[in-house]
């Protein structure tokens, strides 16, 4: 079965300050015959201290969505505004500082550093800036996340539960606006899961931070405030306060 499509809706953030917004984007990969329009005319935008998560079918254009509103990927046309800043506009070295000190991502494969240790892989991004930790700042996030016992440990001494919360660790020591997460639950078990998403879902409410999260797990986006379903590169319908339940609720009617 495949989702139904119409007029794609413009979600937007009411009576809130907008940390991110697209507008208008169009991603295409290829050309000619063999191209692919992963999104097609996207506009949306998210709230300052909101969890949003985004699902939709494999090749909905899900990570495409995510990875260009977090400046890893640029659009082939439209617009991304990290806050008040176009990001089309940047030039290489201006985009390294926004992505570096206003954006922490996510990985579902971790992408931690194998030769660093935990302690390590979470300061990197403040040594790659040259900059020093609050000590205070990090004791408290290692806390949260529960890993204060495993920081001398490098990725292969770790679970991946553990792996997962280290990658966490360091898309937020440089307390970013902005985290973006790509299936950050797909290699975890359910414990593990549980214990990430509720750290995530403590950034948005303790700290004020925005976090968006693709996911395929409905119990995962259950976690969010709001509920985007993407078709075919395009924004097919939206789901404010989710639950498991009234995700699966909309999966079904999206696939009738």
């Amino acid at each position: 079965m495949s989702l139904k499509t119409g007029p794609a809706p413009v979600p937007e953030v009411v009576g809130r300050a907008v940390a991110a917004r697209m507008v208008d984007g169009v991603k295409i990969f290829g050309s000619g015959a063999t191209a692919v329009r992963a999104l097609d005319g996207v506009s949306v935008e998210f709230a300052v201290g909101e969890f949003c998560a985004i699902m939709g079918p494999s090749g909905s254009g899900k990570s495409t969505l995510l990875h260009c509103m977090a400046a890893l990927d640029p659009l082939t046309s439209g617009q991304v505004f990290i806050e008040d800043v176009d990001v089309q506009s940047l030039k290489d070295k201006a985009l390294t500082m926004l992505r570096r000190e206003r954006i922490g991502f996510v990985f579902q494969a971790y992408n931690l550093v194998p030769t660093l240790n935990a302690r390590e892989n979470i300061l990197l991004p403040l040594t790659l800036a040259g900059r020093r930790p609050e000590a205070a700042w990090f004791e408290s996030l290692v806390d949260g996340l529960g890993i204060t016992e495993r920081l001398r440990h490098r990725p292969d001494e770790l679970s991946g539960g553990q792996q997962q919360r280290v990658a966490m660790g360091r898309a937020l020591i440089t307390k970013p606006a902005l985290v973006f997460a790509d299936e950050p639950t797909g290699n975890l078990d359910s414990r593990s899961a549980t214990e990430l998403l509720e750290q995530m879902r403590a950034t948005v409410d303790d700290m004020g931070q925005t976090v968006v999260m693709v996911t395929h797990d409905p119990r995962a986006a259950g976690y969010a405030d709001r509920v985007l379903f993407l078709a075919d590169g395009r924004i097919v319908h939206e789901l404010r306060g989710p639950t498991t339940e009234s995700v699966l609720d909309t999966i079904r009617y999206l696939g009738d």
